[in-house]
């Protein structure tokens, strides 16, 4: 079984290397063909190769060379419905657990498992075994939720989101009841290469809801912070009255790792790195002028 686990993660590995190779291919090639079509200069890295890359993009003609990074990740994504796994740090304190168990409300087919003195090795090592689609941890500091990992299995990725402004349910006034439906998802100002992966990696914990669901989740991108909302409505078509459900928090991510949770070997997919001189002047998930 061991060995098993290890050659398919080493030909997933490799797929890895090869897409990596042929999305830079394919940008180079892009980049080329939008040249020669507007008339403009080659770019100076393109010239050495360009003679080359012109024999490919005839080649290619008109079909479709876009390359999908979702293929080997979630590649039966919407086919089945997602198995989560929800747990938290060693020794949760009362709060963690309340909103551990508000956590496993918001998703469904979402188990809660204590975690006890399960290490992170065995507890993978437990979900892939029982086809576990992805593992979620919480933690906390002082008493204060403060993070947020999600690894799906079994090959990765795994996402590490810092969490703030926590507010429970029963924090919120009049605030509505939790419905067991599958909600529908809002992602805004998403736009961006990495905003694109980082709604792949939350839009996959959720599976696919029926239309007349009365249930929204939001994921509201403003300066790289997301804002996480959780709502119900209800009445007529003209007259939509939103009620929210909880919790709502904010989340910043800050770093994207390509294998499981309990490798840390692996490859840093993306980094935040807040003390580079550009870093308050540059938006990572979605465009500058939206937010605004």
């Amino acid at each position: 079984m061991i060995r098993r686990q290890t050659r398919l993660r080493r030909e997933y590995l490799y797929r890895k290397g090869l897409e990596e190779k042929e999305r830079a291919t394919a940008e180079r090639k892009a980049q080329l063909k939008a040249a020669v079509e507007d008339g403009k200069r080659i770019p100076t890295e393109l010239k050495k190769d360009a003679v080359a890359l012109q024999k490919q993009i005839d080649l290619d003609g008109n079909a479709d060379t876009t390359i999908n990074p979702l293929d080997d990740e979630y590649l039966y994504a919407g086919v089945s419905d997602p198995k989560l796994v929800l747990t938290t740090s060693h020794n949760p304190s009362s709060r963690l657990k309340q909103f551990a168990k508000e956590v496993r409300l918001i998703l469904p087919n979402c188990q809660r498992l204590n975690r006890g003195h399960f290490v992170v090795k065995d507890l993978v090592a437990a979900c892939k075994s029982n086809d576990v689609t992805d593992l979620i941890v919480l933690h906390e500091h002082r008493g204060v939720p403060d993070s947020l990992v999600i690894c799906h299995l079994p090959y990765g990725p795994t996402a590490y989101f810092s969490l703030s402004n926590v507010v429970m349910r029963h924090d919120i006034p009049n605030v509505g009841p939790v419905q067991e439906v599958y909600p529908h998802l809002v992602f805004h100002n998403f736009t961006t290469k990495l905003g694109k992966r980082l709604e792949s990696i939350l839009k996959y914990l959720f599976p696919v809801p029926k239309p007349d669901s009365k249930r929204v989740i939001s994921f509201v991108n403003s300066e790289d912070y997301i804002s996480f909302r959780h709502h119900t409505y209800s009445g007529p078509d003209n007259k939509i009255e939103l009620s929210e459900a909880g919790p709502r928090f904010e989340m910043r991510l800050f770093e994207i790792r390509q294998g499981t949770l309990e490798q840390s070997h692996t490859n840093i997919e993306w980094k935040l790195r807040p003390y580079m001189n550009t870093a308050k002047k540059r938006y990572f998930i979605g465009d500058e002028e939206e937010e605004q």
